[in-house]
Parts: structure tokens; sequence; C-alpha cells
């Protein structure tokens, strides 16, 4: 995780960029953004505040990574930071040119140059950008001259106050960002995102149009990406392979796969097999599987790497083991198999729960 303890702001730039399917337009500023301190602290917690995930990419093109107009400004901007408003105008007239359905927003640009941000161990600087589309109304207390009152002992004053409603960004919601780290500069860089507004397909535009960028094969990627298809296996796959394969069997499969990430600080493909899925011809099949998941997805799956906490959580809340019958019931399994038993009889199916207390 990123740590922004000793992170301060060289330079801000603000644009405003529209949609470009009906026409808004964009406005460029010409001069950075005068900060003082107040300003500077609650810039460095708007922006750097929601970047707490571990899940990091790299900016990529399909000819050469240079051809990114992302990374192109960022390399411009890590070499000559008193280039930053040029590069930021750059990526103003990108991110317009990347509004192109009619769903997204206008909103306001930032881009910031950081120093002294740390990742995985080493200080670095970085180049944020961030976009607010979202305005909330709040309520200013205006008031007119105090007259104070003249008398001995009295420290009254008199004024006349009124309300006025007005607009602005809330300092602790940030919609779209990303952080752009100065390391692996041949890679793409190492890129941290944030999206809280736009979760539907046609809000991809931000991520796959503006920056560009595919997750970066690390730890959280192999533990997100192995879990990820093992879950595939056992819910799609295996049913169709193998007769008789209940959803307690396949609740019992998915328990065991997210105990032994939990449980293991490597994963290693052989003892993962043997201790969650046993049965020689199912390992067969999962590996088989395996491979064909590697050449679908165009990912490589290693048969060793470190497990990464945070995928392991994150892909756990997908793991639910959760057996739904009709409308009537649900039944969550945690634990041993071999105490839930499936049947039928004259009434039509049943499922029977063995249990030590209740409660």
């Amino acid at each position: 995780m990123p740590v922004f303890e000793a992170s301060s702001i060289q330079t801000v730039a603000l644009h405003r960029v529209g949609n470009k399917a009906t026409e808004e337009g964009y406005v460029l500023s010409s001069q950075p953004i005068p900060l003082n301190e107040q300003l500077q602290d609650i810039l460095i917690k708007y922006c750097l505040s929601p970047f707490k995930a571990e899940e990091y990419y790299h900016l990529y093109d399909d000819e050469n990574v240079e051809m990114n107009t992302i990374y192109d400004c960022c390399a411009n901007i890590f070499a000559d930071p008193e280039c930053l408003i040029e590069e930021s105008q750059r990526m103003a007239k990108h991110l317009y040119d990347a509004s192109t359905h009619a769903n997204i927003k206008g909103g306001d640009l930032f881009v910031v140059y950081f120093a002294q941000c740390m990742l995985n161990g080493e200080t670095m600087d970085a180049v944020g950008i961030f976009k607010s589309e979202n305005k909330e109304t709040f309520l200013k207390v205006v008031h007119g001259e105090e007259q104070w009152s003249t008398a001995d002992n009295d420290p009254s004053a008199h004024a006349e106050y009124h309300l006025e409603a007005d607009k602005g960004i809330n300092p602790d919601k940030l919609d779209k960002g990303a952080l752009i780290f100065n390391t692996e500069a041949e890679k793409g860089y190492i890129v941290s995102v944030v999206d809280a507004t736009n979760r539907t397909t046609d809000a991809l535009y931000w991520k796959d149009t503006f920056l560009r960028i595919r997750q970066r094969e690390d730890g959280y990627f192999n533990t997100h990406t192995e879990m990820s298809a093992y879950k595939k296996f056992i819910t799609d796959e295996l049913p169709q392979q193998f007769e008789g394969v209940s959803k307690a069997d396949q609740a019992d499969m998915l328990n065991r796969c997210s105990n032994y990430f939990k449980q293991n600080d490597n994963f290693d493909l052989q003892s993962f097999t043997e201790e969650v899925i046993a049965q020689p011809e199912v390992i067969d099949s999962f590996k088989e599987y395996r491979e064909q998941y590697q050449q679908e997805n165009d990912v490589l799956m290693p048969e060793s790497y470190d497990i990464n906490e945070s995928a392991v959580k994150k892909q756990s809340r997908a793991y639910k083991s959760v057996i739904k019958l009709d409308k009537n019931f649900h039944i969550y399994v945690h634990g041993n198999r071999e105490l839930i038993e499936q049947g039928e009889d004259e009434k039509g199916k049943y499922y029977k729960v063995y249990y030590s207390e209740e409660s």
C-alpha cells in the first residue's frame, strides 16, 4: 500500500473538461493554481486518501507504450516538472476526446505533481490525475458588520446574519483519480486507480480509453487471477465434466480454496491441488482448464508465487458458499461437508444438516 505521510504538492493545474458527444467543449488554464498551507493539506487529503488498495496497473499501448498519451505526458513531466501546465493541457484535450458517451459527465480536471510518495518501501515522485464530476450543495453563513456593546462587562456584539447556498467539491469524495508513480517506466509506470462514480460498461472510458491501463502482474494479480479461475472451474466446468457434483460439493471445494489462500503465505500449484482438490481426475481436469483459462484471457499464471492478503479478502467476498432452495431457504456452507446430506423422498428433494449447538 502506498504511503503519503511525507508527500507534498509541487504544482497543480486545473482545467474544465466537458462532454464531447454534446459539444460542451473544454476550458484550459495557463497558470498553476496557487496554494497556501491550508489548501495544500485539503488537496493532499482529497487526492491521496482514497488510494489504499494494492491493485496496480501499467499504462500500455498495443504497439508501443510510448504511444500512450498519458504515458508520454507523464514521462515529459518526470523529466521536466516545469512542463506540467503544458502536458496537463494535452491530458485535458485527450480526456475530452475520450468523453464521447452521452452519459459521461463534464467536470474539473486536476493534474498534480507530488514529491516524496512512498511505494513498496521506495520514495519517488508521482503525477496525479483527478476528475471531479459531482458538486454538492452547502450552506454558507454570511454576516454583516459587527456592532460591539460599549457597556462595561458586556462582551456581546450584534450583526445581521443570512444564509447563502453554494455548490462545491466535497474534499472527502474523490470521483475519479489515477496516480502514476515514477517507477517501472519501461513497463508503463506503476498506476493506481480510483473510480467511485461509474461502474457501468459505458463508464469504462476512464480506465480503458483515457488512461489505457492493464493490470500489473504481481502478487495481487496472481492471487486474484488464480482464485477467479478456480471459482469459475468449480461453478461452471466441474458439474459438466463430472456427474453427481452437488451444490454442497461445490460449496465445500470453494471453502477449501478460500481457506488455503487465507492460511498460506505462498501458493504452490502442486500443494494446492493435493490439499484442496485431492481427487486425481479432478486435479487433471483443473490443470487442463487452468491452461485454457490462461490462453483465453491472455494471462500468465505462475505455479508458485507470494499470496497477496488484500486480493484474498476481495476475492473471498465472491466465494459465497450459498445453496439457494427455491425462494424458501438459503443454506450457508462454511465448514465440514460431511455434516450435510442431500436426498429425495415422496415430498421432494431435501438437505439434512447435522449440528451440535443452535444459536
